[in-house]
């Protein structure tokens, strides 16, 4: 029997991801680093006025679900909603700041600096290198790996 391709990308993110505290704070700092990265692409500027479907964050997005299509059909869904949760946060703060993108890139970045602090502190605790050093492909797969523990949790199958 063939192991599947998401099965074998979550199990070896797993293998570096065993301690408490580690995983814990990876449930804080993934969905930041998610967040903060989506929204300095929703501020670079774009070739049109940029509107909540008309920005380079959608662009991204839209090849990020391509890669989890190909993984999962459950887990492209799952980001689907969670894609567009953190579409309209970042819109929602690009217009709480007067639809400055230098604000909402200044947020993303002190977010992006501190969200990646925490990972090497997680590390460091584990012993283990994080996984996209092995493979960059592993970036894509931190929040696959969390999404798979929802998922196991209201039965859905993944």
């Amino acid at each position: 029997m063939s192991t599947r391709k998401i099965d074998w990308f979550l199990e070896k993110y797993g293998e570096s991801h065993q301690n408490a505290t580690n995983k814990l704070i990876h449930w804080v700092c993934v969905p930041a680093i998610v967040f903060s990265l989506l929204g300095l692409v929703y501020a670079i500027p774009f070739f049109v006025p940029r509107t909540l479907f008309m920005n380079w964050t959608t662009v991204l997005l839209g090849l990020t679900l391509l890669y989890y299509l190909r993984l999962s059909i459950p887990m492209f869904i799952g980001f689907i909603f969670i894609g567009g949760a953190v579409l309209l946060g970042n819109n929602a703060i690009f217009e709480a700041v007067g639809r400055n993108a230098g604000t909402l890139a200044l947020i993303s970045i002190i977010i992006f600096v501190v969200a990646w602090i925490g990972q090497f502190i997680g590390h460091k605790i584990e012993g283990k290198k994080p996984s996209f050093l092995e493979d960059v492909q592993f970036l894509m797969i931190g929040p696959a790996w969390l999404l798979h523990f929802i998922y196991k949790k209201i039965g859905v199958r993944y």
